[in-house]
């Protein structure tokens, strides 16, 4: 039976209040009482290092916190930290990404501010999801009510990339007489209206029945669909790793650019030099060190780690600029700065498609969390949990763009750190919600978070990314057997996807439409910037041959039949008991009818 829902009882019982001297007494229990503090909770096991030919203590496995248990003070603050921990990497990257050299170009205080706004609006969104709030008079819900934690989509990231590239082709963008891009917040700003839109498609998803979703996006489109969103994104984060994904990387920057990330920078190289190559190493050989050396709650944290050791080694080499530090404000919260919101037609397919993935991606996480929850993942009230939290992405979607944020999404970093804690407690997750709002409200966390060198910051986000393609790859594996249909339909969609992703500009000379008319050149751009997204025509495919291809029986499977019709024929048990096997003439009768 689910944690939400109560015991049958024949005899209704009294509602019995609490006199406020009882609820006194259960805080007083909670704050100054060991057992409310500490519990018996086995907090060694999360620190102890995993040293080889050391010989291991064995140890009684550490209670389970369920939903509703009550969860020790400490413990919860505890683990509440480890679980924003386990999630700051994935919030901070799209934004860093987006409003820095490889997006808009935003000035530093916008890209200290959008850091700052991703933590907060992460946290008062998980929020939403993890209270789960039933809609009076129906029987729809908005919310999950596990820990299912919201971050910033990198599905958004390569969309945004190509719709920025095109702004800044046909005049939307300013560009300088030298080529260099210039900052452009109206391309930001049409980037959340147009998403503020898109986000409502996710909405009405969540009132589609899942059995039905899944039919249409089965793991044979989201598995490769999400392979190949990690696949484009980790070219970004290769390059920031040698120096920088800006105008620095071409192959004649401007000489303005001639270092990474520009000849102002402190200790700026040519990009590609090994000194960057070095830096990047030092957080991917720390994330490695981590997972195999490292105590439980390091290894769910091996990221942020290895962020930080990389940090430690560029201040120390003078790769480091505090100057951004410096000017950053003490404090900072959404709308503080805000972009004028548009709508860009040729974003609005693409986005359609960036939240019908989120939506896919919802319903698999939130079936893990159900199952690391120890909860049901069948039956009704594991439907309403789907339902739930996909009607709160949905929403989610368009609250964060009001609060000038990307897309939004549910997180599946926090179902590790829910199976090796072994605590599924909504506690924990209101305390990682607090931390969240904590680190973005200081708005200093944030500026030190931007003046990450590139090397660094890419060392880091080549790791993320390259997880994201392995998760489409565990995707397909796990949800698709490989008969001939399925690997038809797998070859056909990945041949366009990584053709589109590998040649992104294949699709720029098929129109040529140059006139007046403002709505064929948007619909044009539309479909230019749709073809020259990989995933999204790897998702385009699969769908179409997923539910046009019709189900083949394989050769394995009718050899089965053929023995079921046997068997069950007067002639083919009596041989069959005989110990005499039918002929193969006769075989291949049956087969050939």
């Amino acid at each position: 039976m689910d944690e939400d829902q109560g015991p049958s009882e024949i005899v209704p019982r009294p509602a019995a209040r609490r006199a406020i001297a009882n609820r006194l007494k259960g805080l007083k229990k909670t704050f100054l009482t060991r057992d409310g503090l500490l519990g018996d909770y086995d907090y060694a096991f999360l620190f102890r290092p995993n040293i080889p030919f050391l010989r291991k203590k064995r140890r009684q496995a550490s209670p389970f916190f369920g939903l509703n248990d009550k969860l020790p003070v400490f413990l919860a603050l505890l683990l509440g930290f480890q679980h924003a921990l386990a999630m700051l990497a994935g919030i901070i990257t799209p934004p860093i990404i987006l409003s820095g050299a490889g997006g808009v170009n935003l000035e530093t205080g916008l890209q200290q501010y959008l850091v700052s706004t991703a933590l907060i609006v992460s946290g008062i969104l998980s929020l939403i999801q993890i209270t789960r709030f039933h809609i009076r008079g129906t029987p729809y819900y908005i919310g999950t009510g596990l820990i299912s934690v919201v971050g910033v989509s990198f599905t958004i990231i390569p969309v945004a990339q190509g719709a920025f590239a095109q702004m800044y082709v046909n005049g939307f963008c300013p560009v300088a007489e030298d080529g260099t891009k210039l900052p452009c917040p109206d391309a930001y700003g049409a980037l959340l209206g147009t998403a503020a839109v898109a986000a409502l498609i996710e909405v009405v998803i969540a009132f589609i029945p899942p059995r039905i979703m899944l039919k249409i996006f089965p793991p044979l489109v989201t598995g490769p669909t999400v392979m190949l969103i990690g696949i484009n994104l980790i070219q970004s984060g290769f390059k920031d790793w040698l120096g920088g994904s800006g105008p620095c990387s071409d192959a004649t920057p401007a000489a303005f650019f001639d270092k990474c990330p520009d000849i102002t920078a402190p200790h700026a190289l040519p990009w590609g030099s090994p000194e960057y190559l070095g830096l990047g190493f030092s957080v991917f050989v720390t994330i490695i060190l981590c997972e195999r050396f490292g105590s439980p709650i390091m290894r769910s944290t091996g990221v942020i780690i290895g962020l930080l050791t990389g940090v430690i080694i560029a201040a120390a080499t003078g790769y480091f600029s505090h100057s951004g530090i410096d000017q950053a404000p003490a404090a900072s919260f959404p709308w503080v700065h805000t972009f004028r919101l548009t709508v860009y037609g040729p974003l609005v397919l693409p986005l359609i498609a960036v939240f019908v993935i989120c939506a896919c991606e919802a319903i698999g996480d939130v079936t893990a969390s159900c199952d690391v929850s120890r909860l049901e993942v069948s039956g009704p009230v594991y439907e309403t949990r789907i339902q739930g939290g996909v009607l709160a992405d949905g929403i989610n979607g368009v609250l964060a763009a009001l609060a000038t944020m990307t897309p939004m999404t549910t997180f599946a970093q926090n179902n590790g750190v829910i199976a090796l804690t072994r605590c599924a407690n909504r506690t924990a997750g209101y305390c990682c919600c607090f931390f969240l709002i904590i680190m973005g409200v200081f708005a200093k966390f944030a500026a030190s978070l931007v003046a990450i060198p590139s090397a660094v910051l890419g060392g880091m986000t080549t790791f993320l990314f390259c997880s994201v393609a392995v998760s489409g790859i565990a995707i397909i594996c796990r949800g698709t057997p490989f008969t001939r249909r399925n690997r038809f339909i797998l070859t056909a969609g990945l041949a366009l996807g990584y053709g589109a992703t590998l040649v992104p500009n294949y699709f720029d000379k098929v129109f040529t439409y140059n006139g007046d008319n403002k709505g064929l050149r948007g619909f044009l751009d539309a479909i230019t910037l749709v073809l020259e997204t990989g995933f999204a025509v790897t998702a385009l495919v699969t769908i179409l041959l997923n539910l046009t291809l019709p189900e083949e029986v394989e050769e394995t499977e009718e050899q089965e039949v053929v023995e079921e019709e046997r068997d069950n024929t007067p002639d083919g048990f009596a041989a069959h008991k005989q110990g005499h096997a039918p002929s193969q003439d006769g075989i291949e009768g049956e087969k050939m009818a």
